[in-house]
């Protein structure tokens, strides 16, 4: 503080110090002897002041620089600053919370006051009810022409389809009639997409004629249908080129036979028939190799067109060292296959009539409800109620119904003097009489007749004895001999003349379908012979 003479007063101000015009006093105060708790917090606060002042932790960074003290200054500076960016959460933007939460109701209400181009719709705008000021129309103008696509629904009629789509009843079954003349209607393939074009009404309140229709009825067909000058509807069929050249595929098996064919091209349908057929034959764990080499020729067709189709699987074998080891070929009507040798063979074994485990073995034992030892000639699944059961091989229903104490009962012929019988089912599922293949849900698990609860007692008999089903290791199924297996021989080895990825290429166009491809310029037009009349 300074003091300033003036009209006989002192007047006294502030004086500014800085830290190093400040001199320490020359002797320590003496604090008396603190008694209460506050006094205490007094007393400890002052001596960590008066220790934090003497260790001068923060000193100026103005003064004195490049000393001792300054750089020990910095180096506090530069240890608190890196403190802090280790403890800094993230150095990204802070994101803000959105005004409001679009839940659907919004989004409706903002879509109704938005205005979108009649190109692409306009399905937007709030629908309000009229008022006084809206006056109707004595009549709105139509669309000359109406042009829309129409797909043909699985169970459905081409009929009633057409009649969906806006066709009158007369122009509807003049079309059937005129389809049905180059392929029957139900062999119309579900989602076959039909254009259709509608002329303008004849006069208000009827339905629109039919101008045009087209669509590929076939994969190698495609049909038209068009109204002439005269108003009759004409029928024009265009026949599209195919070429069924197989499509043979090849690759290394590697760690995955499945991945390998599938990263190979081929279609997924034909990997898992080529893997059922390869695992009837054969243990797909011991007899295939990674290093093997895989080979399957798939029926495919090309359009000229450009679509491509693929087909159920031909031929599945395995190779190894560059000789086959594995050779099946479909053949016959039933669509089986057989090895190069022309025996079809199953040497995997019967699958399991249903996916439980055996819960009472072939033999003699103790009847749980007749209560004595009987034999027992059949094996007990344990399986819950509905479960699927299926043949356990190719055959035919020689009966199914009731069997006294074996309840629901299907019995099956598998040639060769094999049968079978599935007892206590709860629900067959075929027929006396009816041809079942290897795998078919023939019945389901039940408790009917003799039974404590659900399961199936299963079966097999050979000419008439009943066996040990677990003792059945393969079944014959069929041999080819003669002129027949001349035939399956030859077939093979032409089969196997198709090239790895032949089917792959493009058809080349013929010259008709080249010139079909260019667009008819306005100078050819006027070339064009004109129809008078």
């Amino acid at each position: 503080m300074g003091a300033i003479a003036g009209d006989g007063e002192d007047v006294w101000r502030p004086a500014s110090l800085s830290h190093a015009q400040i001199l320490p006093g020359g002797a320590p105060r003496v604090i008396a002897r603190a008694r209460t708790l506050a006094e205490r917090f007094d007393t400890w606060r002052e001596d960590v002041s008066g220790r934090l002042a003497a260790a001068d932790l923060a000193p100026d960074l103005a003064e004195a620089i490049g000393s001792r003290r300054w750089f020990r200054g910095l180096g506090t500076l530069i240890g608190l600053s890196a403190l802090a960016l280790a403890f800094w959460p993230d150095f990204a933007p802070v994101e803000a919370a959105p005004a409001m939460t679009m839940t659907e109701s919004a989004r409706d209400e903002f879509r109704s006051q938005m205005i979108m181009p009649l190109a692409l719709g306009a399905d937007s705008g709030r629908r309000m009810g009229a008022t006084e000021r809206v006056v109707p129309l004595r009549a709105a103008p139509e669309r000359p022409r109406i042009e829309l696509l129409a797909t043909l629904a699985r169970g459905d009629s081409f009929t009633r389809m057409l009649q969906r789509a806006g066709v009158g009843t007369q122009d509807a079954s003049r079309v059937a009639d005129l389809v049905a003349r180059s392929i029957a209607l139900d062999a119309i393939e579900p989602g076959t997409q039909v254009d259709i074009t509608l002329g303008r009404r004849p006069q208000p309140g009827a339905a629109r004629p039919l101008d045009s229709l087209a669509f590929r009825a076939r994969f190698d067909l495609e049909l038209k249908i068009a109204r002439d000058a005269a108003g009759n509807l004409s029928l024009t069929r265009k026949p599209i080129r195919v070429d069924e050249t197989p499509l043979r595929i090849r690759g290394t098996v590697g760690s995955s036979l499945y991945r390998s064919m599938r990263a190979a091209g081929a279609p997924a349908s034909a990997v898992q028939q080529y893997l059922k057929a390869l695992s009837d034959q054969v243990d797909m764990d011991r007899a295939v190799r990674a290093s093997d080499t895989f080979d399957m020729i798939v029926q495919y067709r090309r359009a000229a067109t450009g679509e491509r189709q693929a087909g159920q699987l031909l031929y599945a074998g395995i190779e190894r060292a560059g000789e086959p080891t594995t050779q099946l070929m479909r053949w016959g009507k039933d669509g089986r296959f057989y090895e190069a040798s022309g025996v079809g063979e199953q040497r995997n074994g019967l699958v399991a009539p249903v996916p439980g485990p055996v819960s009472s073995g072939f033999g003699m034992r103790r009847h749980p409800i007749l209560g004595y030892r009987r034999m027992h000639s059949g094996m007990d699944f344990r399986a819950g109620y509905g479960t699927p059961i299926v043949a356990v091989a190719d055959a035919r229903v020689v009966s199914a119904g009731r069997a006294g104490g074996c309840g629901n009962a299907v019995r099956l012929d598998h040639g060769g003097g094999l049968a079978t019988r599935y007892c206590h089912m709860s629900r067959m599922a075929v027929r006396a009489g009816q041809g079942v293949r290897r795998g078919q849900v023939i019945g389901y698990v039940g408790s009917t007749g003799l039974s404590t609860g659900p399961h199936l007692h299963y079966e097999m008999y050979r000419n008439g004895r009943a066996v040990n089903p677990a003792s059945v290791r393969f079944v014959t199924r069929a041999q080819l001999s003669g002129e027949e297996l001349r035939r399956f021989r030859s077939a093979l080895a032409n089969l196997k003349t198709v090239e790895p990825g032949a089917a792959l290429e493009d058809l080349v166009p013929t010259a008709s379908e080249a010139a079909a491809a260019e667009p008819l310029r306005e100078i050819d037009r006027l070339d064009a012979a004109r129809t008078v009349g």
